[in-house]
């Protein structure tokens, strides 16, 4: 066996390591020393770590590789079956910021039925979508409003806040929703919208008003 792959090796049993520190060590090893050998073990590794810091560190180590390695691994992944490894594949693709990337960031993903692959592909689109797209893209949110706990619905308003004005039609589209929860959340991204320093608590409170007493003016 060559010293390159007894130093691949190690560093594979290390990522699988059952502690969590050694783990968290070997993925900074591999950080700090990139070398593309290394980037399938990362991936796959991203699909089963159970320890939120050390899929953190998967993911800054594999951003310390050339994209045009990175990437083709991860679009593979955001194929998979297993939730984590679709939504770690968009969390990294979102942080790496290649728009090569963008085509891959479906509607199906966009409301994937997995909340955390959904909000890292919210996530994901808005840093990648390109020029021109983000009305397009601000529809494709907006069909998800109104989902889920506060996270997930935080997660969204951030997501579409982000896109700037382009949101608002969408938005005003969504205030008529027959579901009132649609509506609360479409009123409170659009009160964030306008004052980003309102607070998302507060935000959905005056629209849980605002519905209540069937008014979508701004008061």
């Amino acid at each position: 066996m060559s010293k390159q792959d007894s130093y691949t090796g190690q560093a594979l049993r290390r990522l699988e390591d059952v502690s969590p520190s050694v783990r968290l060590r070997a993925a900074l090893g591999v950080g700090a020393s990139p070398d593309p050998r290394f980037v399938d073990m990362l991936v796959e590794r991203c699909a089963v770590e159970t320890e939120f810091h050390v899929r953190d560190m998967l993911t800054w180590a594999l951003t310390r590789h050339p994209s045009s390695v990175t990437v083709p691994a991860l679009l593979r992944e955001v194929r998979s079956e297993r939730a984590q490894a679709r939504s770690q594949a968009l969390h990294t693709l979102s942080k790496i910021g290649d728009r090569q990337a963008w085509p891959a960031i479906t509607r199906a993903l966009l409301s994937d039925p997995d909340d955390e692959v959904a909000r890292s592909a919210w996530r994901a689109a808005v840093v990648l979508v390109p020029e021109g797209a983000e009305p397009r893209l601000a529809s494709a949110l907006a069909t998800q409003l109104g989902r889920g706990e506060r996270e997930t619905r935080l997660s969204l308003s951030r997501a579409l806040i982000a896109l700037g004005e382009v949101i608002t039609p969408a938005l005003r589209a969504a205030m008529t929703d027959p579901d009132a929860l649609v509506r609360q959340h479409a009123i409170a991204t659009e009160r964030l919208l306008r004052n980003p320093d309102a607070g998302f608590e507060f935000a959905i409170e005056e629209a849980k008003r605002i519905v209540v007493l069937g008014s979508t003016s701004q008061g």
